[in-house]
């Protein structure tokens, strides 16, 4: 492998309610990434913690500077000089609020980036699943980048993924990875997960990063896992199953210019008016003679 290539490692999780047996969890399954030569490992959404009840939520997480899980992964990734990319965590905030945050920690135990998911999960499967995510927790308000030694990294959080703007963002702001950590539920997994993270890959030219939650959580929930590694063509390098683990694959960023050399739509993007249906005429009469 050329200094110009990296392995990247996904880590798939089963995270429950007990935020430390989760990160001991963690720690474990980074270990046997680094163990396998990665460069970079991933973690999925909501590493910490996996709890919908906001009362329970709010009881257990604490604020960034007194987060544990944190600064135990921040002295994991300088002990083993890896960049660790923690999916997200659940931090509190005032007010009874929480964020959805993602962090990025470099080899020596900084944080690199910090990332607050913007789309938040509101939404009624009609299977009986139903999710309010702004009740608990406050979305973000920006979009955010940050320089690997191999290129440039657009950092998201699950649900963004079905906003196709904010990846052609990521893209035009010089993002050759995107990261989409996740925990999808199994119903919105086993329909849209594949497809949603191959073309976020295939339109921007750009590896997709996504590792994930599966399986049958402690509070009940239950998500797809399928953790993946997507490349700029839109071919699966690398795919998890249902079960945590580590999955892991060769990046070689020579693969984003050679796919946006082919289909160069970064380039040829343009902006555009919408042109609504004109109002009918008569309904136009009848509005100005009330």
């Amino acid at each position: 492998m050329s200094a110009s290539t990296f392995k990247a490692a996904m880590i798939q999780m089963r995270s429950g309610l007990a935020p430390a047996a989760n990160i001991d969890s963690a720690i474990r399954l980074i270990g046997e990434a680094k163990s396998a030569g990665a460069d970079y490992v991933q973690t999925p959404e909501m590493t910490n913690i996996l709890e919908v009840k906001r009362e329970r939520l709010l009881a257990t997480i604490t604020d960034e500077d007194k987060d544990s899980s944190l600064a135990t992964l921040r002295e994991l990734a300088r002990k083993l000089g890896i960049y660790i990319h923690v999916g997200s965590l659940a931090i509190k905030l005032a007010g009874e609020r929480a964020a959805n945050r993602g962090f990025l920690i470099d080899p020596k135990g900084e944080i690199a980036a910090r990332y607050d998911k913007i789309h938040m999960f509101d939404v009624d499967l009609g299977n009986g699943e139903s999710y309010r995510e702004s009740r608990t927790y406050r979305p973000g308000e920006a979009a955010v980048l940050a320089d690997l030694p191999w290129g440039r990294l657009g950092v998201t959080i699950c649900y963004d993924l079905r906003f196709p703007a904010l990846y052609r963002a990521l893209a035009e702001a010089g993002a050759s990875f995107l990261a989409i950590p996740s925990a999808f539920t199994q119903t919105t997994g086993e329909a849209h997960w594949h497809v949603l993270n191959r073309a976020r890959a295939i339109e921007n030219g750009a590896f997709v990063l996504a590792a994930a939650q599966g399986g049958k959580h402690e509070n009940g929930r239950e998500t797809y896992g399928h953790s993946l590694v997507v490349d700029p063509w839109g071919r699966i390098l690398a795919e998890g199953g249902n079960e945590p683990g580590v999955i892991l694959a060769a990046i070689d960023p020579a693969a984003v210019t050679a796919a946006r050399a082919k289909v160069p739509s970064l380039q040829h993007g343009r902006r555009f008016e919408l042109v609504e249906p004109a109002e009918p005429a008569h309904l136009h009469a009848v509005r100005s003679s009330t």
